[in-house]
């Protein structure tokens, strides 16, 4: 009888440890999450976030999703905040939120879209 192979073959313990031996982890060239995004930018993804429940609350949650032509709208967005940043100062003046985290989520947005687009699925 055939073994079925639980895992890719490509997988492996970044200190070279047997799969099967205690401790194996098979995460070696996975995308570290927690290290590379939320542990260096934590203040940041808070900000983030909270743009989105604004914005949920504005419109609907993930709606954004679904806007027409979207990577062009919300690049527009970006760069409004980017100019009323330039003219009002580091806050919005219509959700006293910084700017920064506006622009930041419109980035966020545009690149989401664009990955979409190119049919990136890896993480």
């Amino acid at each position: 009888m055939q073994q079925l192979e639980i895992f890719p073959k490509n997988e492996k313990d970044p200190t070279g440890a047997d799969p099967h031996s205690k401790g194996a982890k098979l995460d070696a060239g996975k995308t570290p999450v927690f290290q590379g995004l939320f542990d260096y930018f934590p203040r940041a993804c808070l900000h983030v976030a909270d743009v989105s429940d604004v914005g949920a609350q504005k419109y609907t949650w993930k709606g954004w999703e679904s806007v027409p032509n979207g990577y062009t709208r919300y690049s527009d967005a970006l760069s409004r905040h980017l100019l009323k940043k330039g003219i009002e100062g580091d806050f919005d003046n219509d959700t006293m939120m910084l700017h920064d985290a506006h622009i930041a989520w419109n980035a966020l947005a545009v690149l989401e879209l664009k990955l979409r687009e190119i049919g990136y699925e890896d993480i």
